[in-house]
């Protein structure tokens, strides 16, 4: 992934944002990565690459992720219809074909 890929798709919070903002704050804890522009408090999907990059910072290597943002955003999407479908398993597809309501 790019630096200035979203990590935070809903909150558009991208890698480089995080990489700093691990470096200057040191986040004791994962979860306070919600702190950097609302990061893992939309749909919750970046929350296990939230924690990912979380333990490599604390093993001291550079905080990434493997994984190009074409595939990043498709699983992502991927994710959101399986949210819808099993909040409302009759409902129609969305119509911007993204899966996000």
């Amino acid at each position: 992934m790019n630096p200035d890929d979203h990590v935070c798709v809903c909150f558009r919070v991208s890698l480089r944002k995080l990489r700093n903002y691990l470096e200057r704050e040191k986040p004791p804890v994962a979860s306070c990565l919600s702190e950097c522009l609302g990061a893992g408090t939309g749909c919750q999907w970046c929350v296990p690459f939230l924690r990912r990059l979380h333990e490599q910072f604390e093993r001291g290597e550079e905080p990434n992720l493997e994984t190009s943002p074409e595939e990043y955003v498709a699983r992502r999407s991927e994710y959101r219809q399986r949210l819808r479908e099993r909040a409302a398993p009759d409902a129609p597809p969305s119509a911007d074909g993204d899966g996000i309501t």
